[in-house]
């Protein structure tokens, strides 16, 4: 599966419930990519409800480049972008979205910048065509992580970039639950960049952004790589200690009002629930880093893949019992 003395480059393509897209997905990026030697598709049905996976067994029965993975369940993007750079064969990847709102064409300029000797190279939107919300969020959450928590992450850098498949794989085996490979590319010391990329509207299907996933992914990011929100929280925490210890006293001397010990003990008591919260938060992520459980199961693919990764382990099939071959038994 390394690749490493194969040329050639590997398109890893996500896929979930992307039937309207799948084949004009596959069109563009051969379009585009196709002249590269040693260039393969590689799809990933993550779970599909939809003809998603019909159709990319359709496209493979026709193109030897195009290779696919199909997950037993919906397991999400993360496991679909984990088992991409796993299998990718070639020793470039990039990753694209079926949705093409980044054009495959520009992969060109990743590829190029990557030449220069990155081990990473992140496609930033020009003129974003997002909601207004994940504008937004996604800008300030950046900003947030690298200029008050100190994360070295790529401002801006999104989800379709350019990786040396070895580095890649080193990224998404890192033995931690955290899903944030911008952050986690800086990380591992790979050299990393960002080149500004033209950004479409998606044109068919619809989008699988939804808030939950915004802020989830922003919890994830600022909570996930730095320490320094629970070290707030401890310093904090002792100064408040401090003067409730003063309050009280000034309280049992009749120095404060009976209304302002209430307000400051419900400030206090907030102040207190959020604290659980953030250290709820820490030991959510230190649980999800150290699980056993594996992040996807394959149900089938078009190439040999790793018995531990497969629903059934790589057992063969055999029909269950039948009530008619049990008679013929008996008989």
């Amino acid at each position: 599966m390394s690749g490493a003395d194969t040329p050639g480059l590997t398109a890893i393509v996500p896929c979930y419930n992307e039937g309207e897209q799948v084949d004009v997905a596959y069109r563009s990026v051969c379009d585009a990519l196709g002249g590269i030697d040693g260039f393969e598709v590689l799809f990933i049905d993550d779970g599909s409800r939809d003809d998603t996976l019909a159709r990319i067994k359709a496209l493979a029965d026709g193109d030897s480049r195009v290779r696919y993975i199909s997950f037993a369940r919906n397991f999400g993007l993360v496991a679909a972008v984990t088992a991409g750079f796993r299998y990718a064969s070639r020793p470039w990847s990039v990753q694209l979205d079926a949705d093409l709102q980044f054009p495959a064409e520009e992969t060109w300029a990743l590829l190029d910048t990557a030449a220069q000797g990155y081990d990473v190279v992140f496609g930033v939107r020009r003129d974003r065509q997002d909601s207004w919300l994940r504008r937004v969020g996604a800008a300030g959450t950046h900003s947030v992580a690298r200029k008050l928590l100190g994360i070295e992450v790529p401002q801006g850098a999104s989800s379709f970039r350019v990786v040396r498949t070895a580095v890649g794989r080193t990224i998404v085996d890192l033995p931690t639950g955290n899903s944030h490979f911008v952050a986690k590319a800086p990380q591992v010391g790979a050299r990393y960049t960002t080149v500004p990329v033209s950004h479409a509207p998606r044109t068919a299907g619809q989008s699988k952004f939804r808030f939950g996933r915004l802020a989830g992914d922003a919890f994830e990011l600022l909570f996930g790589f730095s320490w320094r929100p629970l070290n707030v929280l401890y310093g904090t925490t002792a100064v408040l200690f401090g003067l409730a210890i003063v309050l009280s006293l000034l309280g049992a001397f009749g120095a404060v009002s009976g209304t302002a010990l209430l307000v400051a003990t419900l400030l206090l008591s907030a102040f207190g629930m959020a604290s659980t919260a953030l250290v709820g938060r820490y030991l959510h992520r230190r649980m999800l880093d150290v699980r056993t459980r594996r992040i996807y199961y394959i149900r089938e693919a078009n190439f040999p893949v790793a018995d531990d990764d497969l629903l059934d382990r790589g057992a063969s099939t055999v029909a269950p019992p039948s009530r008619r071959s049990t008679l013929e038994v008996a008989s």
